[in-house]
């Protein structure tokens, strides 16, 4: 039986995406992962940036660029086993592989509590290997689960998924999007509608802003320069009011937690799509399940991985992050958009890129100084990951709130954020 060749198309695109430089191990070339995740990422740009056409804006975006750019800023390159950002490992479990992360502050505690035993917080991965290697893949994904643990089998690609497709382009100039997002997905969904004209606020609380803000400062600007910041304590009366005056004043709303952290802020999904707003929710594994997810192990638990002899690696740098980014954004730029709930599951857009059974890896070799591969219609250079020019300065946390407030008609008196009342 010949053996399966994968579409020129879709190595080239790999290739130019940045993705394939960040996956494989650190002393080994490149590797073209399996799937179509960068021609999907490049379809999804060109219908963001149709919608802002619709407006008289002109996106030059390059869907598959963006899923690797945040190694640009980072200066981090592949390293196998271990995700880009060094906070996660695929691992062997009894019957297989799993991805554990470690990126929280509280993640030594917590698997301290899935193995029931003391770990170094410097350095849990030993501890953690040896009950993982004890013990299978569903008692993990059990046991993570109650935890509130980032950790899940590595599972072969499923059947054929079914993720909300975008319809015909609108535009989403001069709306209003209230992004309660944090880290990459949501953010990257909020800084593409503002680049196709929307005004974007990104709303924080007092004791949970977002993570992002400690990691890189350019990264960080590039996704969020332009918009505006409101931070509220909705354990406050008058700033949990505040807060559902900005969501019933907004057009668009993404939120990337478990639903009931917002229903406990006393705002209702439901009856925002139903006055006829669009909601985005962007989960790990839908509004249904109560799973915790990061970009790097939502992504090799749903079959995104690059196998070697040694075993699977981790594709590109928290790669179900963008990729879900972009799906969300480009269904926010769809006619149907309103007045609808829009479940985004992260696990299901990495899904329906990689259901089918894995495909020869396509070997990257040097070429004069470069890594090249051969997609059978000849041979394209494996690019590096880069960056784009930032839109504006990103904002300090809270900063808009008064202003943000005021535009909208909503009483700022008795915020406890709004200083000089």
């Amino acid at each position: 039986m010949p053996v399966a060749v994968p579409p020129p198309h879709r190595v080239d695109d790999w290739a130019a995406s940045g993705v394939a430089a960040l996956t494989g191990r650190p002393d080994g070339p490149p590797v073209v992962p399996p799937g179509n995740a960068a021609s999907t990422a490049r379809s999804l740009a060109r219908h963001v940036a149709s919608a802002a056409a619709i407006a008289g804006r002109t996106l030059d975006l390059d869907g598959a660029r963006l899923l690797s750019e945040r190694a640009a800023f980072t200066g981090r390159t592949r390293g196998g086993d271990v995700t880009v950002g060094g906070s996660g490992r695929l691992l062997r479990t009894a019957d297989g592989w799993a991805a554990v992360s470690c990126a929280r502050p509280d993640d030594p505690v917590l698997l301290g509590a899935l193995i029931c035993a003391d770990v170094d917080p410097t350095d849990p991965w030993p501890a953690v290997a040896h009950w993982l290697a004890a013990h299978t893949g569903d008692e993990l994904a059990e046991r993570a689960e109650m935890l509130g643990l980032a950790a899940a089998p590595v599972r072969p690609p499923r059947a054929p998924v079914r993720v909300p497709s975008p319809g015909a382009a609108r535009s989403v100039a001069g709306l209003l999007v209230v992004d309660f997002g944090s880290l990459w997905a949501a953010p990257l969904c909020a800084h593409l509608l503002g680049l196709a004209g929307a005004r974007v606020v990104k709303v924080e609380t007092p004791t949970r802003p977002d993570g992002a803000r400690r990691g890189d400062p350019d990264f960080y600007t590039l996704l969020h320069g332009g918009h505006e910041s409101v931070c509220l304590d909705p354990t406050e009366p008058a700033d949990r009011r505040a807060l559902a005056e900005l969501v019933a004043a907004a057009d668009i709303v993404i939120e990337a937690s478990r639903p009931r952290a917002l229903v406990g802020f006393g705002l209702d999904a439901e009856a925002t799509a139903a006055r006829g707003a669009t909601w985005l929710s962007i989960t790990a594994d839908g509004r249904s399940s109560g799973r915790v997810g990061f970009g790097d192990d939502v992504a090799a638990a749903a079959g995104l991985v690059a196998v070697d002899a040694a075993g699977p690696v981790f594709v590109g740098d928290a790669i179900a992050d963008p990729l879900t980014g972009l799906t969300a954004a480009a269904l926010a730029c769809s006619a149907d958009a309103g007045a609808r709930l829009i479940e985004v599951s992260m696990s299901d857009v990495v899904a329906s890129t990689v259901a089918r059974p894995h495909e020869p890896a396509p070997v990257a070799h040097r070429h004069a100084d470069r890594w090249v591969v051969d997609t059978g219609d000849g041979m394209v250079e494996i690019a590096e990951p880069g960056t784009r020019q930032a839109h504006g300065t990103a904002p300090e946390l809270g900063r808009d709130t008064a202003s943000v407030l005021r535009s909208l008609g909503i009483p700022t008196a008795g915020v406890s954020t709004v200083v000089g009342q």
